[in-house]
């Protein structure tokens, strides 16, 4: 033995990632207080060794593209490490899929929301299905008798994989085919189409991003004689026959490992319309719509795992004389870290408020949720490559290895901020709900209302807002500005004051560097670390 190894935290393992001040104040503040019990549950399992070593395989084993069987028949099937089906169904199980939607209680997408937040923090890959499952129930709902087919499956606590004949199965999961190779975001250029011949839809084309192709059923945008339109592509058809889905490859992405992301070609593939034909971006915008919930809640997920991490480490480190948590240099980093990850939490539960009450019946919920939830996007994604990688910096080497796990965090940061619509979608988006829905900007300074430390802010956004001639260059810099001063007005109504008060000191009054640990003199870094720590 060559030398003790002491001076190396211990493995954060066995304890509940929700618990977490600001994810609870918020679970109750929107409505779902009566979930806690069961928010601690999925936070514990969470935090255990057993998830953890199923997230580190599920990433290790990456899936594999099956295209034939043995004998040569086409089969287009993924096959996934067993850690992969744990994961999902943990989720499934714990309703983070579809089953909100069938929950009549209030608060039921906040305590979905809650979870999903929870849960992702342990692995963030396998939310990709879960999520696009959660999303497609809107959507689908355009067509009330599918939806009466194939609802009660979507929205099923029990994960039931494989590809079998949808109606044998006890619970199924759903994707979505948008994009193409000539357009990618701008979907109205795809090329895929739809013809109608003896009274069915046939689909022949491409999709250039197919995430998780083993789901059961997906939303797919094609050109009908009507124009764009949406419908549902089941991967096994009512009769047992597998319908035309040939997966090309799966694609080789820079994180994300767990999950598999395809390009599939349809031949002749057999589709259901969903709303009305020409009407396909304005059906499966519902479904885009709460995926692009799920990218903020995911990031703010991603930023609260990568904080934790570095809180732990600087707890249980030491250097240059003393614990590495008591240096102000590096308080003052984990309290910023602390900040960008508290606002962008308490943003995430307040657009799942509003998604909650707006599907029931709430227009001022509805009107907000139009804008905040493409602010919100743009905003928080963006925020999640920077925090984690300033958390993987704390750790310093220990950081830098696949064992701590902030290398997978790293690689997955910047992904949300792609998916849904990149950040000149979501911000020219929010600029046309403004646009066509001048109600949705009236919603969001509602929100916001007044406090003297929010007023010049806000005075100046809406002086902004009166001249429209040159929006589309001055976007980007007119959303990050809502999103900060929204993130503002939830953290000085609903967070102490120490954080609230450093929130607006160096976001919203300019005290503030180009760097994380840049918080002015005098910032009570040592309560917002605590506040923060796991």
């Amino acid at each position: 033995m060559t030398h003790e190894v002491f001076n190396q935290p211990p493995p954060l393992i066995g304890f509940d990632v929700a618990a977490d001040a600001a994810l609870t104040a918020a679970l109750e503040r929107e409505g779902a207080g009566w979930a806690a019990g069961d928010l601690h549950e999925i936070g514990l399992r969470a935090g255990s060794e057993e998830a953890l070593r199923w997230a580190g395989e599920a990433n290790r084993h990456e899936p594999r593209l099956l295209t034939h069987d043995r004998y040569g028949h086409r089969i287009d099937e993924v096959d996934f490490h067993p850690s992969w089906h744990h994961l999902m169904q943990v989720a499934v199980e714990k309703g983070l899929a579809g089953a909100a939607w069938a929950d009549p209680r209030p608060g039921a997408h906040v305590a979905r929301a809650a979870a999903f937040f929870t849960w992702s923090q342990t692995e963030a890959g396998h939310g990709c299905p879960i999520s696009m499952t959660y999303a497609v129930i809107p959507a689908l709902r355009d067509n009330p008798e599918l939806a009466a087919v194939y609802e009660p499956l979507l929205t099923s606590r029990s994960y039931d994989p494989g590809l079998r004949t949808p109606a044998t199965k006890s619970g199924l999961l759903a994707g979505m085919g948008m994009t193409e190779k000539q357009g990618g975001s701008d979907v109205r250029a795809n090329t895929t189409t739809a013809t109608f011949s003896n009274g069915q839809w046939l689909l022949t084309g491409h999709k250039w991003f197919t995430s998780a192709p083993m789901c059961d059923v997906f939303l797919v945008l094609a050109q009908a004689p009507g124009g764009l339109s949406c419908f549902l592509v089941p991967r096994v058809l009512p009769d047992g026959t597998r319908n035309p889905f040939r997966i090309q490859r799966l694609k080789d992405k820079l994180g994300n490992r767990s999950n598999a992301s395809s390009e599939p070609e349809f031949d002749n593939t057999v589709a259901w319309l969903v709303g009305g034909e020409g009407q396909g971006v304005r059906t499966i915008i519902e479904m885009v719509s709460m995926t692009r919930l799920d990218c903020v809640i995911g990031s703010a997920s991603g930023m609260r795992a990568a904080l934790v991490q570095a809180i732990h480490h600087a707890r249980h480190r030491s250097a240059f004389g003393g614990p590495l948590i008591g240096k102000p240099a590096m308080s003052n980093v984990l309290a910023d870290l602390a900040l960008e990850s508290e606002a962008a939490t308490v943003l995430a539960m307040r657009l799942a408020g509003s998604v909650d009450r707006a599907v029931r019946g709430d227009a001022a919920e509805q009107a907000f949720r139009r804008l905040a939830i493409p602010v919100g996007k743009f905003w928080v994604c963006k925020r999640q490559p920077a925090v984690v990688g300033e958390a993987l910096e704390c750790l310093g080497g220990n950081g830098y290895v696949e064992e701590s796990g902030l290398p997978r965090l790293y690689r997955d940061a910047p992904l949300n901020s792609i998916w849904e619509g990149s950040g000149n979608v979501q911000a020219l988006d929010a600029l046309r709900a403004i646009q066509r829905s001048p109600e949705s900007l009236d919603a969001f300074f509602a929100e916001v209302g007044a406090d003297p430390r929010l007023d010049p802010a806000v005075r100046e956004l809406k002086d902004q807002f009166k001249d429209q001639d040159d929006w589309e260059v001055r976007a980007r810099r007119l959303i990050e500005r809502m999103a900060v001063v929204l993130q503002a007005s939830l953290l000085l109504r609903h967070s102490p004051a120490p954080v609230a008060d450093a929130f607006c000191a160096s976001r919203l009054d300019g005290n503030w560097g180009h760097t994380f640990g840049t918080l002015p003199p005098g910032t009570d870094t040592a309560a917002i670390v605590e506040r923060a720590a796991p």
